[in-house]
């Protein structure tokens, strides 16, 4: 299965190269915000979703839903993909259109018409992807928190192994960074908003914070032969910790089953993974639980990144940016790995990067222990 079209919607703005022009930059996509500091009225850092995108297709939430896979979409057929007559779809999220909803629920919804309540359904964004491209294979929305979109992903492999699609089209969605959610992040601990975001959220460094929160829309195209692929996804695994609501399990066993069923599937050995593409939020739990990932798998051999520096925890889509980003950089040639500013794990890339064809594996946790990795290789692997 391969990864044939990319479009993508972040804090860096709307679009898949203006996504690539900001990670590349060394740059976070995270802006200082009024409203979006630790007490209401005060200022804080966040890398929102500008304004943008095509007025038909509703608020601020659909039309970036609908623009990235508009782009992946356009992208895969310049590309060479020509879809098969079942293609699927698998939308990835789970808060939704949070600003959207808070209008109505506050005095704001008593004037709302039937169309604007409509675009609050989970299945509305999905049911106008389908009907704009005429998508009729099977449809679904997958929720595993911040697992998310690697749980789409792996979704749709099973898809192409039933034999129900010949093609899927994948997009994960987040734009809830909302003042009042990132206020909770903050006080558990995990959200930094008083600080830039290369100075608070720094994975596997001393002194890291947190992370810094971040919105974004991601769409894929997903093929089994046709157009020219970005990169190659090769296997994958997901399980559950059944621990907590919020905190990683301590012993990470499951972390490592889920790493060990991952390679098992992919047909590949530890040994064969180059580059580490970490969920990376820069709290202590998941810097310990992926540092014991790496030694305890992969004998701390692959060169190590998180993308949560430049484009910020994006939720349900952070595994979507941070797919994106691994698989542009193959045809590219360029890891977009943040710059370093502290002391750090030896193996952490320190800035962009030459990327070769080696293996990837990435790794995504979802708060209530929903953990999941895809290993990927560059197209054609």
């Amino acid at each position: 299965m391969s990864i044939t079209g990319i479009g993508a919607v972040t804090g860096y703005g709307w679009g898949r190269e203006t996504f690539w022009a900001g990670v590349t930059s060394g740059r976070s996509a995270a802006r200082f915000e009024p409203g979006y500091g630790l007490e209401p009225g005060t200022g804080g850092w966040a890398a929102l979703v500008p304004e943008g995108g095509d007025p038909a297709y509703g608020t601020r939430y659909g039309r970036a839903v609908f623009a990235a896979v508009d782009e992946a979409f356009t992208d895969a057929r310049a590309r060479g993909w020509e879809p098969g007559p079942r293609v699927g779809l698998v939308h990835a999220a789970v808060l939704g259109d949070v600003r959207h909803r808070r209008d109505f629920s506050g005095p704001a919804g008593e004037s709302f018409r039937g169309r604007d309540f409509l675009r609050l359904l989970p299945s509305t964004p999905a049911s106008v992807v389908t009907q704009a491209f005429g998508f009729t294979g099977p449809v679904m929305g997958v929720s595993a928190a911040c697992s998310s979109a690697n749980v789409a992903i792996l979704q749709a492999r099973l898809w192409f192994a039933a034999g129900l699609v010949d093609d899927v089209v994948c997009v994960a969605s987040d734009l809830s960074a909302t003042p009042e959610l990132i206020r909770q992040f903050a006080k558990l601990g995990a959200a930094v908003v008083d600080v830039e975001s290369l100075r608070g959220c720094r994975p596997f460094q001393e002194g890291s914070r947190g992370f810094s929160v971040g919105e974004a829309a991601v769409g894929f195209v997903l093929s089994r032969g046709s157009g020219r692929a970005y990169a190659t996804i090769l296997g994958g695994a997901m399980n559950s910790e059944a621990h907590h609501v919020v905190s990683v399990e301590p012993s990470h066993d499951r972390i490592v089953d889920c790493a060990r069923h991952a390679l098992a599937d992919a047909g590949v050995t530890a040994a064969e993974i180059e580059f580490f593409n970490a969920h990376g939020t820069g709290t202590a739990q998941c810097d310990r639980a992926e540092r014991d990932l790496l030694t305890r798998v992969f004998d701390d051999r692959p060169a190590v990144y998180s993308m949560k520096p430049l484009a910020g925890h994006c939720q349900s889509a952070s595994g979507a940016v941070e797919l994106a980003a691994a698989a542009l950089g193959y045809e590219r040639g360029i890891i977009p790995a943040p710059p370093a500013s502290a002391a750090a794990h030896p193996r952490l890339l320190n800035g962009a990067s030459p990327a070769g064809p080696g293996l990837t594996a990435k790794l995504s946790l979802g708060m209530g222990g929903n953990n999941s990795m895809v290993v990927l290789g560059p197209g054609g692997a």
